[in-house]
């Protein structure tokens, strides 16, 4: 087998642009200079968001910037079962609870908390529901209430025991369990969420690194968890830096003007828009 293979996953919500495609530029040439193999996989789980008109341009963008890629294109809506079987698997371990809070309600516990912890990305879920009686669990879902299902943090910690991961450009840390508290790991209306997914489909196609934006570096210390419950490897991540605008605004789908297609049509070629890219990545541009 090779012994590089990257993937890139965008997630069809829109068009591809700058950023992302420093990302799969990044992947495909690392794969293609060790002689490995470089995947794309399309993290189509929020079916409310997602679109396959994106899907479609993605590819079609990814082609016309010369990044061929490896196998078939892996569509995650295809393969929930692979992700309910996960779940079941640290459900049987007593590792998730069922969530019956909505948004609305857990600001406000929150908003009523003189000291809620805080995560990467603001205050933590307070735990509301992890202590309801089983009994109590089995009534709510009976009587339909509609509900996510959430690792048990604490009790995941315990279980993994203590553990570490490498990053390329920061080397060995030190894993940080309850970084994000008791997160969403199934939501209401599919039987996955993106941690969950990732990990399992980074799992199941041999995935040996990952390199994604360093934005995504907080996220990894629970999918390195999850690694630890579900008995997988861990693969050397490389979470690289953003490319921002002028402001030093992270690049996103909403800025139209650095679609890949807008840069298409705008007359210029794969060479100029790769270049493009990666003098944008070195704040050349």
């Amino acid at each position: 087998m090779p012994s590089v293979v990257t993937r890139f996953a965008p997630s069809p919500t829109g068009l591809l642009h700058l950023g992302s495609a420093y990302s799969a530029l990044i992947a495909w040439t690392r794969a293609r200079e060790a002689g490995g193999r470089f995947l794309v996989r399309i993290e189509d789980t929020d079916i409310r968001r997602c679109r396959r008109e994106y899907e479609t341009a993605i590819l079609r963008d990814l082609k016309w910037l010369g990044l061929d890629w490896d196998g078939e294109v892996r569509r995650q809506s295809d393969h929930f079962s692979d992700y309910g079987h996960q779940l079941g698997r640290l459900s049987g371990r007593g590792l998730v609870y069922p969530c019956f809070c909505s948004r609305a309600e857990i600001e406000r516990e929150i908003a009523a908390s003189a000291a809620a912890p805080h995560g990467p990305d603001g205050p933590l879920y307070p735990g509301t529901c992890r202590n309801l009686t089983p009994a109590e669990r089995k009534r709510r879902i009976a009587a339909g209430r509609e509900h996510c299902i959430r690792l048990d943090a604490a009790r995941a910690a315990a279980a993994a025991g203590p553990y570490d991961f490498v990053d390329e450009g920061r080397g060995r840390l030190e894993g940080q369990p309850l970084l994000m508290g008791d997160f969403v790991i199934a939501r209401k209306d599919t039987p996955t969420s993106y941690h969950l997914s990732v990990t399992v489909d980074d799992h199941l196609q041999g995935v040996t690194l990952v390199t994604r934006g360093e934005d995504i570096l907080p996220s990894t210390h629970i999918h390195v968890l999850l690694q630890r419950l579900l008995g997988y490897a861990t693969p050397l991540y490389a979470h690289h830096g953003l490319i921002t605008d002028a402001t030093g605004r992270r690049l996103a789908k909403r800025d139209k003007d650095l679609t890949i297609r807008s840069l298409r049509e705008s007359g210029l070629s794969p060479e100029e828009v790769r270049r493009r890219t990666l003098a944008a990545a070195a704040g050349q541009a």
